[in-house]
């Protein structure tokens, strides 16, 4: 066998050794250990890894707003309204808030599992399931559902329900308005994210096999 044909296999064994490993690190899980892929599931797409990364992102301000109005921070209240909340913030209101807040984002965070490995097949960490191929239903039902009823609420909120409580006489004004509208405003964009990347996360996991 001459040697530029032993070169060149050596080269396409070098090169196929490079492709596993990039491929191994790609898998890595939420947890950093290496996650198994379901095979033939093609990764998903540019646009809808920033949709998931956005629909995370959307949670935050209004997270960060309610902590701070949690901890008895004024954020524009007044009257009878400031009073109430002042009763228990900081108190029990404060928990609330806080849990609130934290529930929101991980309910958030769970839409990266539709283009991640994790979302394919469950890391190893998680008792009873780790290491086992999630079935796609089991995620797809209950994103859409959630995007349902997400959109629905920021269609409602965008529409009609936020004017109403902003033209309350107690309600934030001004400066202490714009700041709570712009904490807010980013969450009527969540359900239409997380739908979206649901439908391709389906399109990968179902509809591949058609």
């Amino acid at each position: 066998m001459s040697k530029p044909v032993i070169n060149a296999r050596v080269a396409t064994a070098r090169r196929a050794r490079a492709v596993g490993a990039v491929g191994a690190v790609g898998a890595v899980g939420a947890a950093g250990e290496t996650a198994p892929t379901a095979p033939g599931v093609a990764p998903a797409p540019r646009w809808a890894q920033l949709a998931a990364k956005a629909a995370v992102l959307s949670t935050v301000p209004s997270g960060v707003w309610r902590i701070v109005f949690g901890f008895g921070v004024p954020v524009g209240f007044t009257g009878a309204t400031a009073a109430a909340f002042g009763a228990h913030q900081p108190g029990w209101g404060t928990v609330y808030c806080v849990v609130l807040s934290a529930l929101a984002e991980a309910l958030a965070f769970l839409t990266l599992g539709l283009v991640r490995p994790w979302g394919l097949v469950a890391p190893r960490w998680i008792p009873l399931i780790g290491g086992r191929r999630v079935r796609p239903l089991a995620a797809i039902v209950p994103a859409l559902l959630g995007s349902a009823i997400l959109t629905a609420l920021g269609m409602e909120g965008l529409f009609g329900r936020w004017a109403h409580n902003l033209a309350e006489p107690d309600a934030p004004h001004g400066f202490a308005g714009l700041v709570m509208t712009a904490a807010y405003l980013p969450l009527v964009a969540w359900g239409p994210l997380l739908g979206a990347v649901t439908l391709d996360y389906a399109r990968r996991t179902l509809w591949r096999r058609r």
